[in-house]
């Protein structure tokens, strides 16, 4: 029986991502050990699996410390002050420019992430989930403020998602990633507002 899994943020938790994270940039998932880890951790493999049950485990949690992060970025658009209509900008704006610096900076994280969402596995689901919601109350902001009038919440939420598909979808990231940035920048511009003047006019 795998013995029960300690609890997540310990100390211990936080170093041995940060020793895997270096580890998966340096050496790729494929040459990266969870026994290197343990050593470096000054610690026993066996341990390390009491944290993570498999390797695989490990790199994806390294990953989802990253989308934690572009998460809280995200909940922090939505709270904001800002007007509806900036938030919506703000929003996928974020999610855009986090998702290329990733891939541009940081391609082998990047690249665990993308085999995530086309394995479907739990940290792309979650991650997606997330998103999802943010993005739902920002529609129902603007519903209720009436700065947005669409004419189905669920139908407005997908064409917004469609719209922006080329930005926001990693594996599209990852393909556009040599593309210069202002030229995606302009793109993005464009579709968004796009996007804006449907939701103004209930088009959807």
């Amino acid at each position: 029986m795998t013995p029960p899994r300690p609890p997540v943020e310990t100390a211990t938790d936080v170093r041995l991502l940060r020793i895997a994270a270096d580890h998966l940039a340096r050496f790729g998932p494929r040459r990266l050990t969870v026994t290197g880890v343990a050593e470096e951790a000054g610690m026993t493999h066996a341990n390390v699996y009491r944290y993570y049950p498999s390797k695989a485990d490990l790199i994806d949690a390294v990953a989802g410390q990253w989308l934690r992060d572009v998460e809280a970025e995200l909940a922090n658009v939505v709270d904001g002050p800002d007007p509806v209509e900036d938030k919506l900008e703000r929003f996928v704006t974020a999610i855009a420019t986090s998702y290329r610096a990733c891939a541009v900076e940081q391609p082998t994280l990047f690249e665990v992430y993308v085999s995530a969402v086309e394995e479907s596995r739990g940290i792309a689901r979650k991650h997606r989930g997330r998103q999802l919601r943010l993005l739902e109350r920002i529609l129902e902001e603007g519903i209720a403020t009436e700065a947005f009038a669409p004419k189905d919440r669920d139908r407005a939420v997908a064409f917004v998602i469609d719209a922006v598909q080329r930005f926001v979808n990693p594996v599209m990231v990852r393909v556009d990633a040599r593309v210069p940035s202002g030229v995606m920048e302009t793109r993005l511009g464009t579709m968004i507002e796009v996007v804006l003047r449907a939701l103004h006019g209930g088009w959807v």
